[in-house]
């Protein structure tokens, strides 16, 4: 997936994937949700995310209803630090940011 947000350009084709999450649900309920960190060559970082018609990623159909929908969302290096405890285990959370203190 290739956007451009503000200027920058973000594509999933040419940056590393450093993290997987879903939700478990099947593809095809409503509320299903997977999201993917990546990080750039820059260092920045930026989640492309798919999810059914109940969730923070529908798009509004032409018949005006919800249905799926996926989009990829800038985050700041301290968003992908929460994104990455909140879903990821710590040896990926390290693995991508470096050993934490305990």
């Amino acid at each position: 997936m290739k956007k451009i947000i503000n200027g920058k350009k973000y594509d999933t084709d040419m940056t590393e994937e450093v993290g997987y999450d879903n939700n478990g649900l099947l593809y095809s309920d409503f509320c299903y949700i997977e999201e993917t960190l990546y990080k750039k060559k820059t260092g920045e970082f930026f989640l492309c995310g798919k999810g059914g018609a109940m969730t923070k990623y529908a798009e509004r159909q032409l018949n005006g209803f919800s249905g799926p929908g996926k989009a990829i969302v800038p985050l700041t290096e301290d968003e992908a630090k929460k994104w990455a405890e909140d879903h990821l285990t710590v040896e990926e959370y390290e693995g991508i940011f470096g050993e934490v203190e305990e």
